[in-house]
């Protein structure tokens, strides 16, 4: 295990309580890291604070995506890809439970900074976790789509399409940071509120999901009988 640490965090003693407490070219530059790093070593990271929530979210999504990947092999058994459904489930789970305890995170923050938005500023449809949770995909795919560039086995046309649509991840990711870069700004300048979205999932409640609780049920009324 390697311990990463975000070496573009705002220096408390030069900066203002309303400076984001991470860049976010900080955290793009984490989140590419690990993506190669991870794919050489088992997925793990020592960060704490916010550089932890994000680390968290970021390795559930790598392991997401990589189950995703089993799950479409036509090499794979029935039982193997019940065992990667469960995984995905799981994963998926823990996924948006990470982008709720990286804005948390933030929330606190601003609550021990004293940061507090006006009552009719606006809130924005995103929060900076799910921005964050989208970059980190962004980076998974940019990583598999240079692979794909460099493939020795594939066609010339397959790398120039690949390189085609590389180009097109590099624009997104361009807009993407500055977005997330900007809203961050406007939260931590008490220009937005930032509001947690509950996922709410149910699938995975037993006491939610009927499948669940129906087939507790009949596991107990059979114990009775």
């Amino acid at each position: 295990m390697i311990t990463m640490t975000f070496s573009s965090q705002p220096n408390p003693t030069t900066t203002s309580r309303h400076t984001p407490p991470l860049t976010v070219a900080a955290i793009d530059s984490m989140l590419e890291y690990l993506v190669a790093h991870w794919h050489k070593v088992e997925p793990a990271h020592q960060e704490e604070g916010l550089g932890g929530k994000i680390c968290d979210l970021h390795r559930f999504n790598f392991l997401l995506w990589h189950e995703e990947d089993i799950a479409r092999s036509p090499e794979v058994t029935d039982a193997r890809i019940a065992q990667v459904k469960r995984a995905i489930d799981k994963y998926n789970q823990a996924r948006n439970d990470a982008i709720e305890k990286t804005d948390d995170w933030l929330i606190e923050e601003l609550s021990r900074r004293g940061i507090v938005a006006g009552p009719t500023a606006p809130a924005a449809t995103e929060t900076p976790g799910a921005a964050i949770d989208r970059l980190s995909i962004l980076e998974l795919r940019r990583f598999h789509m240079q692979e794909q560039i460099e493939r020795a086995d594939a066609t010339q046309e397959h790398r120039e399409k690949a390189a085609t649509r590389m180009a097109v991840l590099d624009m997104q990711r361009a807009h993407l940071t500055e977005a997330l870069g900007r809203l961050l700004g406007e939260i931590f300048a008490g220009e937005r509120p930032l509001r947690v979205f509950r996922q709410m999932k149910m699938y995975n409640d037993p006491s939610m999901n009927p499948y669940l609780y129906k087939a507790t049920d009949k596991a107990g009324t059979r114990t009775a009988a």
